[in-house]
C-alpha cells in the first residue's frame, strides 16, 4: 500500500532522514518507535507531502508521489489521512462542520452524502451526540476523536498518526486509542508514530525502530520488545518501559 525507498531530507545543514525505506501492507498496522529527533514525524510528514523529500521515492498503492507527478500526487494525497498531536479543528466550525469540509470542499458530495458520513464516522467515535458543539466546548480526547473522524471523512486508503496522545491528559488517552485500535481490527492500513507502548505490543503487526533519522530494527512485536537486536532498541525500551 505504501512504499518508501532511500527516503532522505535534511533542513539546513542538519540531515534528519538518511536513507530510509520502508514497506507496508494493505491492512497492515506498523508502529514507528524510537527516541525523539529520530526522524519519525518527518518521515510521515514526507508520506504526507507536507514536507519534500530530497531524494528517493514514495509510492502510495503503486502510484509515485513526487514533484515530478504533481498532479498524480495531489489526487492521491487525498487518500492519506493524517491525525496530528494537535488537533487543529477549526475553533469557529462545529464538530459537524469540522468533518464535512473535505467530503464537500473535495470530494464535492452533495449534502445528503456529506450528512451520512458525518453521522457514520460521528457513531464510529461514539460522540454523534456532540455534532453541534464547537471545538471549545470538548474535552481534548474528544476533539482528537474528531480529528480521526474528520481524516476518514475522506475514505483515506492509510492513516498515518504522528503521536496522536502526546497532548492529552494521561485519563483521555484510552479513548483516542480504542477508536484507533478499532480502525485496526477493521483493516485499515496504518503508520502509528507512538511512546504508548502497550499499544504498540496490542495493535501492531510489525514494530518499526527509528534512532538518529535511520530504520535500525524492525519486526514483530513479541521479538522487538522481548529480545531487541540493536543496542538502541535496547536502550530506548529500558528508558520508557516502567520495570
Amino acid at each position: 500500500m505504501i512504499s518508501l525507498r532511500h527516503l532522505n531530507k535534511s533542513f539546513g545543514s542538519l540531515q534528519i532522514l538518511h536513507d530510509v525505506s520502508l514497506h507496508v501492507g494493505k491492512g497492515e498496522v506498523v508502529v514507528v518507535i524510537g527516541p525523539s529527533g529520530s526522524g519519525k514525524s518527518t518521515m510521515l510528514r514526507c508520506i504526507n507531502q507536507l514536507e519534500t523529500m530530497d531524494s528517493g521515492e514514495i509510492y502510495l498503492d503503486g502510484q509515485p508521489l513526487a514533484a515530478a507527478h504533481k498532479n498524480a500526487a495531489r489526487k492521491i494525497g487525498t487518500e492519506i489521512g493524517m491525525v496530528f498531536q494537535s488537533f487543529n479543528l477549526f475553533p469557529h466550525l462545529t464538530v459537524f462542520q469540522n468533518i464535512a469540509l473535505g467530503p464537500r470542499h473535495v470530494r464535492k458530495l452533495n449534502q445528503q452524502q456529506v450528512k451520512d458520513i458525518v453521522e457514520t464516522l460521528l457513531a464510529k467515535v461514539g460522540l454523534l451526540d456532540k455534532k453541534d458543539r464547537y471545538p471549545e466546548q470538548l474535552s481534548g480526547g474528544q476533539q482528537q476523536r474528531i480529528a480521526i473522524a474528520r481524516a476518514l471523512a475522506m475514505q483515506p486508503k492509510i492513516m498515518l498518526f504522528d503521536e496522536p496522545t502526546s497532548a492529552l491528559d494521561p485519563e483521555l488517552v484510552g479513548e483516542v486509542l480504542a477508536v484507533m485500535k478499532d480502525l485496526a481490527k477493521e483493516g485499515m492500513t496504518m503508520i502509528v508514530v507512538t511512546h504508548e507502548m502497550n499499544f504498540a505490543r496490542e495493535v501492531a503487526d510489525r514494530i518499526v525502530v527509528m534512532a538518529d533519522g535511520r530504520i535500525i530494527e524492525e519486526g514483530q512485536p513479541n521479538d522487538i520488545f522481548t529480545a531487541p537486536q540493536n543496542p538502541r532498541t535496547r536502550e530506548f525500551l529500558k528508558a520508557v518501559i516502567q520495570e
